[in-house]
């Protein structure tokens, strides 16, 4: 059986790094973008880090721009917004496809492990929206592809995936959640 150690990415400069550096720590992978509505999720991701990163708590930002081509610029001008708009301090890497032929494996095993069981019901989605997803790809309802970007998996620290929170998902109960594994 596959843990998330058994993976590697590719860091904003290009070098392998392996998921295994990350062991024994609670993790929250998350693929971001600069010109998101959702942007702003940032600073909580920002603020979820600096309150538990103490604890082994750590994140894996991956930019992708297959949502609306949102995060556009190079990974190093993605890095120098998120840190200067928002303070990021947490580890980002290079930009990737987490969706498609191209996906990155680890995100085929993301999806696997935690498939897409709907927005929370406090959101409604907007009829834009809905239309916006129908276009795409009209089995995005039963599909457990990404939807949208600031899709966070949480990984305990035996390096298995136990939740799967859509971009909609309350900010604090991510941080319980988090804080229960720690």
């Amino acid at each position: 059986m596959a843990t998330i150690y058994d993976f590697a990415l590719l860091d904003k400069q290009g070098n392998t790094v392996s998921l295994a550096d990350y062991q024994g720590k609670v993790l929250l992978v998350v693929n971001t973008a600069t010109e998101c509505g959702f942007t702003p999720q940032y600073e909580d991701l920002q603020n979820l880090y600096t309150r538990f990163h103490g604890q082994g708590f750590e994140i894996i930002d991956i930019p992708c721009n297959q949502f609306g081509g949102q995060a556009p610029g190079t990974d190093e001008e993605i890095h120098e917004f998120c840190a200067l708009r928002f303070g990021v301090k947490y580890d980002q890497f290079k930009k990737a496809e987490v969706n498609g032929k191209n996906e990155l494996p680890l995100y085929t095993w993301l999806k696997r492990e935690k498939g897409f069981e709907g927005f929370d019901s406090a959101h409604k989605l907007t009829p834009i929206l809905v239309q916006m997803f129908d276009k795409a790809d009209s089995t995005w309802r039963t599909s457990n592809d990404i939807k949208w970007n600031f899709t966070k998996f949480l990984i305990n620290r035996a390096g298995e995936v136990v939740a799967r929170f859509e971009p909609t998902h309350d900010t604090e109960d991510v941080a319980a959640r988090v804080q229960a594994l720690l």
